[in-house]
């Protein structure tokens, strides 16, 4: 996620049925079955959030049970997931945040890669509290203020200072300089992943603790954990250019899906049917809440929601 930077976004254990926490091996976990000429298999790059398990979940799910594809997918972090794709080692990525260098190199210069379309989803990245810490406290939605509660986010790990908690650090995200610009008395802190991190948010909700956290919609968890999003500066073009001076908030960001050239070219009903595919915030995190809370498992998740929304899934075969 651009975090990602999307974000969003994971939950729990059963995230790991698809993807670890750490960064893939791309050498070691390529398909061969990625831009086979001539074959009726499909692979897709599966990032680490729950958001992008359930778009690769439901497209698995029709590709197989609708068209007779394969589907082989791979576990891989973001920066690395477009060199696969480049390569011709993945065939899509179903869900981009926004990177822009990659989109230089890849779609305007190699043209290796092309874009495949809206997802249909509009990601946020940003800084939220719990809602029952924003209530009591409703000046800590404006960044000016935090300082003031600098002390209570304090926790072992933010070494005496404010924690904002973060993910995985494979994520791109600009909290660390924006920490810094901001001039925060605040130590940005790694829970290690997405699962873990919502790990953390639940405990400290459980406790009923303040805590500031890097999260993003859309995701599941603010139905279970109700959370605010502080104001950072008003995000204006190109004011994250200098990933070292960023002192803006997050953009607001159109979700995209990105398509290996050759495959867009020559992969048949699987290419049309992924340039297709697009559904909305509440389809997605519908089938992300059955992963993440409900413990079903991808395929089962997908099975449910396809079997339920017909007239949406329709529109995509070709």
């Amino acid at each position: 996620m651009r975090f990602r930077t999307t974000t969003a976004v994971a939950a729990g254990s059963a995230l790991l049925l698809l993807t670890g926490c750490g960064a893939a091996d791309m050498t070691r976990q390529a398909s061969p079955f990625a831009n086979a000429q001539g074959s009726r298999t499909v692979t897709l790059s599966v990032q680490s959030w729950v958001g992008a398990q359930a778009n690769v979940a439901v497209a698995q799910y029709l590709l197989e049970h609708e068209l007779g594809y394969r589907v082989d997918t791979v576990q891989v972090d973001e920066v690395p997931a477009w060199d696969a794709l480049s390569q011709g080692r993945v065939d899509a990525i179903l869900e981009d945040w926004g990177h822009p260098e990659q989109e230089q190199r890849y779609v305007e210069d190699k043209r290796t890669i092309v874009n495949g379309g809206d997802l249909g989803v509009t990601g946020h990245i940003g800084w939220f509290v719990p809602t029952y810490f924003a209530k009591r406290h409703p000046d800590v939605t404006d960044w000016k203020n935090l300082d003031r509660y600098a002390e209570r986010f304090r926790t072992p790990e933010s070494g005496g200072k404010g924690q904002l908690m973060d993910g995985s650090p494979s994520y791109v995200t600009n909290d660390k300089a924006l920490v810094k610009n901001l001039k925060l008395d605040y130590q940005v802190v790694f829970a290690g992943s997405e699962a873990a991190q919502i790990t953390q948010i639940k405990q400290f909700a459980k406790e009923k603790k303040p805590f500031l956290t890097y999260w993003y919609t859309p995701q599941w968890l603010f139905e279970k954990v109700p959370m605010t999003e502080v104001k950072l500066p008003a995000y204006e073009e190109g004011c994250d250019a200098d990933p070292e001076k960023v002192a803006c908030a997050y953009p607001v960001t159109p979700l995209q899906k990105y398509l290996n050239a050759d495959f867009a070219k020559d992969g048949g009903e699987a290419a049309d049917f992924l340039k297709e595919f697009r559904w909305t915030t509440e389809d997605q995190n519908e089938v992300s809440l059955m992963i993440a809370e409900q413990k079903l498992s991808p395929g089962e998740a997908a099975k449910k929601w396809v079997d339920s929304h017909e007239s949406v899934w329709k529109k995509w075969l070709p």
